[in-house]
Protein backbone atom coordinates (compact mmCIF):
# COMPACT_ATOMS: atom_id res chain seq x y z
CA UNK A 1 0.00 0.00 0.00
CA UNK A 2 1.42 3.44 -0.91
CA UNK A 3 2.51 5.57 2.03
CA UNK A 4 0.07 8.49 2.54
CA UNK A 5 1.65 11.91 1.98
CA UNK A 6 1.25 14.39 4.88
CA UNK A 7 -0.92 17.30 3.87
CA UNK A 8 0.29 20.89 3.87
CA UNK A 9 -1.77 23.62 2.24
CA UNK A 10 0.12 25.43 -0.49
CA UNK A 11 2.85 22.85 -1.01
CA UNK A 12 3.70 21.52 -4.47
CA UNK A 13 5.00 17.97 -4.96
CA UNK A 14 7.22 16.86 -7.83
CA UNK A 15 9.53 13.99 -8.73
CA UNK A 16 12.83 14.33 -10.56
CA UNK A 17 15.30 11.81 -11.99
CA UNK A 18 18.76 12.99 -10.95
CA UNK A 19 21.99 12.15 -12.79
CA UNK A 20 23.23 10.74 -9.47
CA UNK A 21 20.92 7.77 -10.07
CA UNK A 22 17.97 8.47 -7.81
CA UNK A 23 14.37 9.53 -8.38
CA UNK A 24 13.85 12.22 -5.78
CA UNK A 25 10.61 13.57 -4.32
CA UNK A 26 10.57 17.31 -3.71
CA UNK A 27 8.07 19.40 -1.72
CA UNK A 28 8.12 23.11 -2.60
CA UNK A 29 6.32 26.06 -1.08
CA UNK A 30 6.50 29.81 -1.72
CA UNK A 31 6.36 32.21 -4.67
CA UNK A 32 8.03 30.87 -7.82
CA UNK A 33 9.98 34.12 -8.29
CA UNK A 34 11.14 34.40 -4.66
CA UNK A 35 14.71 33.67 -3.51
CA UNK A 36 15.08 29.92 -2.96
CA UNK A 37 16.13 27.92 0.08
CA UNK A 38 17.20 24.29 -0.36
CA UNK A 39 16.27 22.54 2.91
CA UNK A 40 17.65 19.07 3.68
CA UNK A 41 15.98 16.95 6.36
CA UNK A 42 17.55 14.51 8.81
CA UNK A 43 16.81 11.12 10.33
CA UNK A 44 14.22 9.74 11.10
CA UNK A 45 12.25 12.29 9.13
CA UNK A 46 11.39 13.55 5.65
CA UNK A 47 10.43 16.79 3.89
CA UNK A 48 7.53 17.44 6.30
CA UNK A 49 10.00 18.40 9.05
CA UNK A 50 10.21 21.82 7.36
CA UNK A 51 6.43 22.42 7.34
CA UNK A 52 6.36 25.19 9.98
CA UNK A 53 9.38 26.92 8.47
CA UNK A 54 7.65 26.74 5.08
CA UNK A 55 4.53 28.34 6.52
CA UNK A 56 6.56 31.09 8.18
CA UNK A 57 8.37 31.94 4.94
CA UNK A 58 5.52 31.31 2.50
CA UNK A 59 5.26 34.84 1.05
CA UNK A 60 8.99 35.66 1.19
CA UNK A 61 11.13 32.67 0.18
CA UNK A 62 10.61 29.55 -1.93
CA UNK A 63 11.50 26.56 0.26
CA UNK A 64 12.56 23.45 -1.66
CA UNK A 65 12.57 20.36 0.55
CA UNK A 66 13.65 17.07 -1.07
CA UNK A 67 13.38 13.68 0.57
CA UNK A 68 16.80 12.13 1.06
CA UNK A 69 17.67 9.20 -1.22
CA UNK A 70 15.92 6.08 0.04
CA UNK A 71 13.72 7.98 2.53
CA UNK A 72 10.23 9.45 2.47
CA UNK A 73 8.94 9.32 -1.09
CA UNK A 74 12.33 9.34 -2.84
CA UNK A 75 13.57 6.18 -4.53
CA UNK A 76 16.43 3.83 -3.83
CA UNK A 77 19.67 5.08 -5.46
CA UNK A 78 21.22 3.02 -8.25
CA UNK A 79 24.56 2.91 -6.42
CA UNK A 80 23.06 1.99 -3.02
CA UNK A 81 25.47 4.54 -1.52
CA UNK A 82 24.38 6.47 1.57
CA UNK A 83 27.54 8.36 2.35
CA UNK A 84 26.65 11.94 3.19
CA UNK A 85 28.77 13.08 0.24
CA UNK A 86 26.35 11.30 -2.07
CA UNK A 87 23.43 13.06 -0.36
CA UNK A 88 25.31 16.31 -0.97
CA UNK A 89 25.81 15.30 -4.62
CA UNK A 90 22.05 14.78 -4.91
CA UNK A 91 21.42 18.28 -3.55
CA UNK A 92 23.75 19.86 -6.09
CA UNK A 93 22.29 17.77 -8.93
CA UNK A 94 18.77 18.83 -7.92
CA UNK A 95 19.74 22.48 -8.36
CA UNK A 96 20.85 21.68 -11.91
CA UNK A 97 17.61 19.86 -12.70
CA UNK A 98 15.54 22.73 -11.30
CA UNK A 99 17.59 25.32 -13.16
CA UNK A 100 18.71 27.10 -9.98
CA UNK A 101 22.14 28.69 -10.12
CA UNK A 102 22.52 29.82 -6.49
CA UNK A 103 20.36 29.35 -3.39
CA UNK A 104 20.37 29.60 0.37
CA UNK A 105 21.14 26.23 1.96
CA UNK A 106 19.68 24.78 5.15
CA UNK A 107 20.02 21.37 6.76
CA UNK A 108 19.06 19.53 9.91
CA UNK A 109 20.70 16.44 11.44
CA UNK A 110 22.20 14.29 8.63
CA UNK A 111 20.79 16.84 6.22
CA UNK A 112 22.96 19.37 8.03
CA UNK A 113 26.09 17.27 7.57
CA UNK A 114 25.24 16.77 3.89
CA UNK A 115 24.63 20.52 3.58
CA UNK A 116 28.12 21.20 4.94
CA UNK A 117 29.61 18.86 2.36
CA UNK A 118 27.53 20.40 -0.44
CA UNK A 119 28.68 23.90 0.53
CA UNK A 120 32.32 22.77 0.57
CA UNK A 121 31.97 20.84 -2.71
CA UNK A 122 30.23 23.53 -4.76
CA UNK A 123 30.54 26.84 -2.90
CA UNK A 124 29.50 28.81 -5.98
CA UNK A 125 25.99 27.30 -5.74
CA UNK A 126 25.17 28.57 -2.23
CA UNK A 127 24.92 32.13 -0.94
CA UNK A 128 24.73 31.01 2.71
CA UNK A 129 24.44 27.87 4.83
CA UNK A 130 22.42 27.35 8.00
CA UNK A 131 22.66 23.98 9.74
CA UNK A 132 20.86 22.73 12.83
CA UNK A 133 21.03 19.87 15.31
CA UNK A 134 24.25 18.33 14.00
CA UNK A 135 27.93 18.17 14.80
CA UNK A 136 30.44 19.21 12.17
CA UNK A 137 33.76 17.99 10.77
CA UNK A 138 35.86 20.42 12.86
CA UNK A 139 34.82 19.30 16.35
CA UNK A 140 38.17 18.63 18.13
CA UNK A 141 38.84 14.88 18.09
CA UNK A 142 39.64 14.69 21.79
CA UNK A 143 36.37 16.41 22.64
CA UNK A 144 34.43 14.14 20.27
CA UNK A 145 36.05 11.04 21.84
CA UNK A 146 35.10 12.25 25.31
CA UNK A 147 31.45 12.42 24.24
CA UNK A 148 31.30 9.32 22.03
CA UNK A 149 28.94 7.61 24.51
CA UNK A 150 26.22 10.03 23.38
CA UNK A 151 26.22 8.26 19.99
CA UNK A 152 25.59 4.76 21.39
CA UNK A 153 22.00 4.81 20.13
CA UNK A 154 23.35 4.75 16.56
CA UNK A 155 24.88 1.27 16.73
CA UNK A 156 21.56 -0.64 16.79
CA UNK A 157 20.54 1.30 13.68
CA UNK A 158 23.23 -0.58 11.75
CA UNK A 159 20.70 -3.45 11.70
CA UNK A 160 17.64 -3.04 9.44
CA UNK A 161 15.35 -5.01 11.76
CA UNK A 162 15.66 -2.27 14.38
CA UNK A 163 14.27 0.37 12.04
CA UNK A 164 11.60 -2.01 10.69
CA UNK A 165 10.30 -2.45 14.23
CA UNK A 166 9.98 1.30 14.68
CA UNK A 167 10.56 1.37 18.44
CA UNK A 168 13.96 3.06 18.41
CA UNK A 169 13.00 5.73 15.83
CA UNK A 170 9.92 6.51 17.94
CA UNK A 171 12.07 6.75 21.08
CA UNK A 172 14.49 9.14 19.36
CA UNK A 173 11.64 11.38 18.24
CA UNK A 174 10.00 11.42 21.65
CA UNK A 175 13.14 11.85 23.73
CA UNK A 176 15.11 14.27 21.56
CA UNK A 177 12.33 16.87 21.24
CA UNK A 178 12.66 18.93 24.41
CA UNK A 179 10.65 22.10 24.00
CA UNK A 180 7.59 22.78 26.14
CA UNK A 181 5.10 22.20 23.30
CA UNK A 182 6.11 18.69 22.28
CA UNK A 183 4.73 16.79 19.31
CA UNK A 184 1.12 17.26 18.26
CA UNK A 185 -1.04 14.12 18.11
CA UNK A 186 -0.12 11.98 15.13
CA UNK A 187 3.13 13.76 14.21
CA UNK A 188 5.43 11.06 15.57
CA UNK A 189 3.29 8.40 13.88
CA UNK A 190 3.74 10.20 10.54
CA UNK A 191 7.50 9.88 10.80
CA UNK A 192 7.55 6.35 12.22
CA UNK A 193 5.26 5.01 9.47
CA UNK A 194 7.65 6.36 6.83
CA UNK A 195 10.94 5.39 8.48
CA UNK A 196 9.82 1.79 9.02
CA UNK A 197 9.82 1.48 5.22
CA UNK A 198 13.47 2.57 5.05
CA UNK A 199 15.40 -0.04 7.11
CA UNK A 200 18.15 -0.64 4.55
CA UNK A 201 18.59 3.07 3.93
CA UNK A 202 18.90 3.74 7.66
CA UNK A 203 21.44 0.93 8.05
CA UNK A 204 23.64 2.23 5.23
CA UNK A 205 23.26 5.85 6.37
CA UNK A 206 24.67 5.03 9.80
CA UNK A 207 27.18 2.34 8.84
CA UNK A 208 28.89 4.68 6.37
CA UNK A 209 29.49 7.49 8.83
CA UNK A 210 32.47 6.37 10.98
CA UNK A 211 34.77 6.27 7.95
CA UNK A 212 33.36 9.57 6.64
CA UNK A 213 33.95 11.37 9.93
CA UNK A 214 37.69 10.71 9.69
CA UNK A 215 38.10 12.23 6.23
CA UNK A 216 39.77 15.60 5.78
CA UNK A 217 37.57 18.51 4.74
CA UNK A 218 38.48 22.10 3.83
CA UNK A 219 39.06 24.35 6.81
CA UNK A 220 36.54 27.05 6.03
CA UNK A 221 33.36 28.00 4.16
CA UNK A 222 33.31 30.38 1.22
CA UNK A 223 29.92 31.79 2.27
CA UNK A 224 28.33 33.01 5.52
CA UNK A 225 27.61 30.01 7.78
CA UNK A 226 25.52 29.50 10.91
CA UNK A 227 25.13 26.51 13.22
CA UNK A 228 22.04 26.39 15.48
CA UNK A 229 22.12 23.97 18.42
CA UNK A 230 19.36 23.54 20.98
CA UNK A 231 20.33 24.28 24.57
CA UNK A 232 18.74 20.92 25.43
CA UNK A 233 20.37 19.06 22.51
CA UNK A 234 20.80 15.42 23.64
CA UNK A 235 24.03 15.09 21.64
CA UNK A 236 25.45 17.88 23.81
CA UNK A 237 26.25 21.50 23.06
CA UNK A 238 29.91 20.58 22.58
CA UNK A 239 29.03 19.81 18.93
CA UNK A 240 29.12 23.56 18.24
CA UNK A 241 32.80 23.81 19.25
CA UNK A 242 35.13 25.18 16.57
CA UNK A 243 32.44 25.61 13.91
CA UNK A 244 33.70 27.67 10.98
CA UNK A 245 31.00 30.32 11.16
CA UNK A 246 28.44 31.81 13.54
CA UNK A 247 27.13 29.57 16.32
CA UNK A 248 23.83 30.01 18.10
CA UNK A 249 22.61 28.09 21.15
CA UNK A 250 18.80 28.16 21.08
CA UNK A 251 17.16 28.31 24.50
CA UNK A 252 14.36 25.95 25.41
CA UNK A 253 14.70 23.42 22.58
CA UNK A 254 16.28 20.05 21.94
CA UNK A 255 17.30 18.33 18.73
CA UNK A 256 14.48 19.13 16.30
CA UNK A 257 15.22 22.83 15.87
CA UNK A 258 13.13 23.40 12.68
CA UNK A 259 10.04 22.13 14.50
CA UNK A 260 10.79 23.38 18.01
CA UNK A 261 11.81 26.91 16.94
CA UNK A 262 10.43 27.40 13.41
CA UNK A 263 9.91 31.16 13.75
CA UNK A 264 13.54 31.65 14.74
CA UNK A 265 14.77 29.39 11.93
CA UNK A 266 12.62 31.34 9.47
CA UNK A 267 14.04 34.60 10.80
CA UNK A 268 17.62 33.37 10.36
CA UNK A 269 16.93 32.11 6.82
CA UNK A 270 15.20 35.36 5.93
CA UNK A 271 18.25 37.34 7.07
CA UNK A 272 20.82 35.00 5.52
CA UNK A 273 22.68 36.15 2.42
Amino acid sequence: MPLPMPELEGVEHSFHDLPTGVRVHVATMGPADAPAVLALHGWPQHWWSWRDVMRALDRELRVIAPDMRGFGWSGWPDDGDFRKQRVADDAIALLDVLGLERVKLAGHDWGGWAAILAALTAPERFSSITVMGIGHPWVPRALAAKNVHRLAYQVPLYYPAVTSHGGLPRWVLEVARRDDAGWAPGEVDTYVAAIRRSPRATSRLYRSFPAEARKHVPSRFAMPARLMIGYREPLGRYVATNFKGETEIVDGVGHFVPEEAPALVAERLRAAA
